[in-house]
């Protein structure tokens, strides 16, 4: 039987209170800034007509789903598809005291980016390979004693990477590339094929393109096609016969010997150093100027542009030979009109000193008149 709860009468001297002595402000319109995580969230619920409630749920599972994608140990962080390259037993047998020597990208496993790797992707893969190869994690795991130094190589490899003028150093010297630089192409690999376009393109179209990479000049021109206009094909060649490359060879220098305070030791290793330094990149110019050279003599468009222009040579001469009777015809109706003209002026001459003659004999012949009559009225004065 349910209980009845008995409420109890208000007291003698209640009294119902009265209204605040201060007036409630009026209403003021006042304009909301469509900005901020509230009104973007406000967005987001009115165009999936959304509630509250739903809109929480949506958020939670979209969370949710975020770290499903991205459990990788990475406290939820995009991995950006690097590091995850297959070690060799090789690579994982390196020592850590001949860092030089080490291909850093493939430490990290960037080996399909290299230089076009980013500062980001080298962070995400530096941190990949010390969870997994971090000694702590290794202990007790494997047999093998060469974790430690395979972990000091991917700290080397993290610390040569992420200093942007130790990284440029090394990608001067990539062994990938090097290894690639053995293996451009020769005069000797296009005997037999000096009028295949394709080929033509398809064996110096990736030289150029690994090539530019050391260009302090952007944009660098690269090979183009077949039916490039005279102009292109010679700013393709005024560039890369004036190139103008960052590259340099520090990361190959000597070091000075471990434990060894002595300055002459010091300055002789840094003179060495300088010279081959020197030594190399004059070779390397030289190298890159022995490319172009061959490119040059192997263009089809260099062979088609001195083919047109010698079409065109001949079409002007052929034109220029069919206009010649027309010249001939137009000389000789020009020199007779030259001719009748100075005919014209000379008999105008010989008329103009005919009649300067013929009226000087006139005034002549009045003057012995005149006297003449001077002289009869002279005589007969006389007489008288």
């Amino acid at each position: 039987m349910a209980s009845v709860t008995i409420i109890p009468a208000l007291p003698q001297n209640w009294a119902e209170p009265s209204s605040p002595a201060k007036s409630i402000s009026p209403l003021v319109q006042r304009k909301l800034i469509p900005a901020g995580s509230a009104y973007l969230a406000h967005v987001r619920r009115a165009i999936n007509n959304l509630s509250f409630e739903e809109y929480d749920i949506h958020i939670a599972e979209e969370r949710q789903r975020l770290e499903a994608l991205n459990a990788d140990g990475l406290n939820g962080e995009d991995d950006l598809g690097v590091g995850e390259e297959e070690e060799s037993p090789d690579l994982l047998l390196l020592d850590a005291k001949e860092w030089k020597k080490q291909d850093h990208y493939q430490v990290l496993g960037l080996s399909h980016l290299r230089y076009k790797a980013t500062p980001a992707q080298i962070k995400i893969a530096h941190r990949k390979k010390v969870l997994k190869h971090h000694p702590d994690k290794k202990a007790g795991l494997s047999q093998t004693t060469n974790d430690d130094a395979f972990f000091k190589c991917i700290q080397k490899a993290h610390e040569v990477l992420t200093n942007a003028e130790k990284r440029r150093q090394f990608d001067s010297v990539d062994p990938y590339y090097m290894a690639l630089e053995e293996d451009v192409p020769t005069a000797a690999d296009f005997k037999g094929k000096t009028n295949d376009v394709d080929f033509f393109f398809k064996e110096w179209v990736p030289v150029y393109e690994m090539e530019a990479r050391f260009s302090k000049k952007t944009p660098v021109p690269m090979l183009g096609s077949f039916d490039d206009p005279k102009e292109t094909v010679e700013a393709f060649y005024d560039f890369w016969y004036n190139f103008d490359s960052w590259r340099s060879f520090e990361y190959l220098d000597k070091e000075v010997n471990e434990g060894s305070d002595s300055r002459d030791d010091k300055r002789y290793t840094e003179k060495k150093n300088k010279t081959e330094r020197a030594r190399r990149k004059k070779e390397d110019t030289a190298r890159l100027r022995s490319l172009v050279d061959i490119t040059l003599g192997l263009d089809p468009r260099i062979k088609r542009i001195k083919q047109e222009e010698k079409e065109a040579r001949e079409a002007k001469k052929k034109n220029k030979g069919g206009n010649n009777i027309v010249a001939e015809a137009k000389a000789k109706a020009e020199e007779a009109k030259r001719k009748a003209e100075e005919e014209a002026k000379q008999k105008e001459e010989a008329d103009n000193v005919a009649r300067a003659e013929a009226k000087k004999a006139k005034a002549a012949a009045a003057n012995a008149a005149k006297k003449a009559r001077r002289q009869q009225r002279a005589a007969e004065g006389g007489e008288a």
